[in-house]
């Protein structure tokens, strides 16, 4: 399994505080990048620009994807665009938040 796919299994561990549910199921995790010194970037946005759980989440994934062993150094970058909606949600997602 490669670096980027273990990353991207971890963060279905992260949950968004405030609606209960992974980031990745949310669509919120835009893309994940490793170099060949095993730094990782993730590129990810929040529900809303001015989201109160910016930090926790953030931090939420940095703390997690630092647990896996092979990683140096993890950077998130939240960007803006392309915009979240509801539209980028999983199936899943989208059930457990009344949206199917």
């Amino acid at each position: 399994m490669s670096l980027e796919n273990k990353v991207g299994a971890a963060l279905f561990e992260v949950i968004d505080p405030e609606l209960g549910v992974n980031i990745m199921d949310l669509g919120l995790v835009y893309g994940i990048e490793a170099d060949e010194d095993n730094n990782v970037v993730i590129t990810m946005t929040l529900t809303t620009p001015g989201c109160p759980m910016h930090d926790s989440i953030k931090n939420g994934v940095t703390y997690r994807v630092k647990q896996i062993e092979e990683v140096h150094e993890v950077e998130v970058n939240i960007i803006w665009e392309p915009a979240w909606s509801p539209a980028k949600m999983s199936d899943k997602a989208k059930a457990m938040l009344g949206f199917a």
